[in-house]
């Protein structure tokens, strides 16, 4: 193309490329200067991505884990085991409540059942007058006076015959014995479990091997200590069940609230 002048036709420069591409740090020719704004001098904003221009967004913080916390997770394991004591504690009450009072017995640690072990020594249950001899000592069944010693929780202070004992154990009851010597604090805890309850008494016994004995018909648990809870639980299992007359009180009929180990005379047969 050329350009009309005065002096004449005029061509306008060509610019030829020579494919070299511009020197480090320089622009190439033609392009602006990205480090500053066009004809101001000033530095030029930073671009966003994606060509938008403004400052940068603010980077989020990055939020850090203060742990569990673990006064809620205690609190759910506390009740958890609560609960689960609760149900195991009302499934072993229902299991013991289903138990006979044999397997109740037999569960006893330290009993012994002679009902099972010498069936011979008991089984005589024919009414005698005077002393008797027994293999066991307190005795825990065989031949017994006609009378029977009162059985309603009655605490005696002074020994009492075993052949007035024994009638009672017949009946169902239960016959805590202790050695004489046996403190006094520990006599009124054993008196604690005995008084005011029905087919129980008890009274102090000469020649005890072991300081407290509890026996029923056929059963019988010796222990070293008047706070041993195994003596309630004999007591509390046994009474009226261990019964070889069952039904028949402590309240009436030939009974004796007596001391001494002298038995009574006979008395005139009155039911068992």
């Amino acid at each position: 193309m050329s350009i009309s002048t005065p002096g004449g036709p005029q061509r306008r420069p060509t610019v030829v490329s020579t494919g070299k591409k511009p020197a480090a740090g320089r622009p190439a020719a033609g392009a602006k200067p990205t480090g500053t704004k066009a004809g101001s001098g000033k530095p030029a904003t930073p671009q966003r991505a994606g060509g938008g221009k403004g400052p940068r967004k603010p980077i989020t913080p990055v939020k850090v884990s203060q742990g569990r916390s673990w006064g809620p997770i205690a609190l759910f394991v506390a009740v958890g085991v609560l609960a689960t004591s609760i149900i195991g504690f009302g499934a072993w009450a229902t299991f013991k409540g289903s138990q006979s009072w044999e397997d109740k017995a037999a569960s006893i640690e330290g009993i012994v059942n002679y009902r099972e072990t010498d069936p011979e020594s008991i089984s005589n249950q024919e009414h005698r007058s005077g002393k008797q001899e027994y293999p066991h000592s307190p005795p825990v069944g065989g031949p017994h006076n006609n009378t029977w010693q009162r059985c309603l929780g009655d605490i005696y202070d002074a020994p009492i015959a075993s052949e007035h004992a024994l009638h009672s154990l017949e009946h169902g009851a239960v016959w805590l014995t202790y050695r004489p010597d046996l403190p006094e604090a520990d006599v009124a805890k054993l008196a604690s479990v005995i008084r005011g309850n029905d087919f129980m008494f008890m009274s102090p016994y000469e020649g005890l091997d072991r300081p407290v004995s509890i026996q029923a018909w056929g059963y019988q648990l010796k222990v070293d200590s008047a706070d041993d809870p195994r003596i309630k639980e004999f007591a509390t299992v046994l009474a009226q069940n261990a019964s070889m007359e069952p039904g028949v009180p402590c309240s009436a009929g030939n009974y004796t609230t007596g001391t001494g180990t002298e038995p009574r005379e006979l008395a005139p047969p009155q039911g068992g």
